[in-house]
């Protein structure tokens, strides 16, 4: 079978790209960890400030405790 190839989206002159992925799903993700994170880190402004950060890199968290928890 052949390959599907992305669609080419043409403006004024330049072609582009449109790669469809999870963004959603990931903005969702990041909303959901900011608020659980809010949650503990919500005494001083920088605990809010290393809240967004910890929301920010939640998915790299995740794959470190599952590595963890698998003994890779």
């Amino acid at each position: 079978m052949a390959e599907e190839t992305p669609k080419r989206h043409y403006r004024k002159g330049k072609s582009y790209k449109r790669m469809d992925g999870a963004g959603g799903i990931w903005c969702l993700g990041f909303i959901g960890a900011l608020i659980y994170y809010l949650h503990f880190h919500s005494g001083t402004f920088w605990l809010v400030i290393l809240a967004i950060l910890k929301a920010a890199v939640w998915p790299a968290f995740l794959v470190y405790y599952l590595l963890r928890f698998m003994k890779i």
